[in-house]
């Protein structure tokens, strides 16, 4: 139930982001409501004061606008958290943030992948990556990248749901495979 209603939220600020004149873009946006996420998760005072119910709104909106200019807020992003403080629903703020993040790419035509690799890749290994994947999603790719040497070589890439393992451990389990069934 949480996540449907923090979709819900960053499907409306993902609206407005999108608008012809956004007061601010998709992604400084989104760059502030991860840095106000980050604070609150530092913070033990800040997240007490939020997520107690014994601090009324008002008391927890003020505490936003003063961190507001030292955090470099928006109005459109310091009015969001409003909503939220208002809605009870602050405490969310992972869960939205998330949620916009997903939404903005899918409205923009963007996918994530999560590329697995042998050894380290170098930048221009990562573009024709990205290409290659790109041409299979139809989306552009944008791909983030880690080491796995038990792969022995090549890559796995997973992109939404979807795998596609060009790893040498993985041909060597699919030739198992056809080796025992045949």
């Amino acid at each position: 139930m949480s996540l449907a209603v923090a979709s819900r939220y960053a499907r409306a600020l993902v609206d407005i982001l999108l608008s012809p004149a956004p007061e601010v873009g998709p992604d400084p946006a989104l760059a502030q409501l991860r840095l106000f996420q980050s604070l609150q998760q530092d913070s033990a005072d800040l997240r007490n004061v939020l997520s107690s119910p014994a601090v009324g709104a008002a008391r927890k909106k003020a505490v936003v606008e003063r961190l507001a200019p030292l955090a470099g807020l928006s109005g459109l992003v310091k009015n969001f958290l409003f909503v939220l403080i208002e809605h009870r629903r602050i405490a969310m703020l992972p869960d939205v943030v998330a949620s916009l993040a997903s939404q903005l790419d899918e409205r923009r035509g963007i996918a994530r992948a999560r590329v697995t690799s042998a050894r380290p890749l170098d930048a221009g290994q990562q573009a024709q990556i990205e290409a290659a994947l790109a041409r299979l999603t139809g989306k552009q790719v944008h791909g983030e990248y880690a080491v796995d040497e038990s792969l022995l070589g090549g890559i796995t890439a997973r992109v939404g749901s979807r795998v596609y393992d060009g790893s040498v451990r993985g041909q060597l389990d699919s030739l198992r495979a056809r080796l025992v069934r045949s």
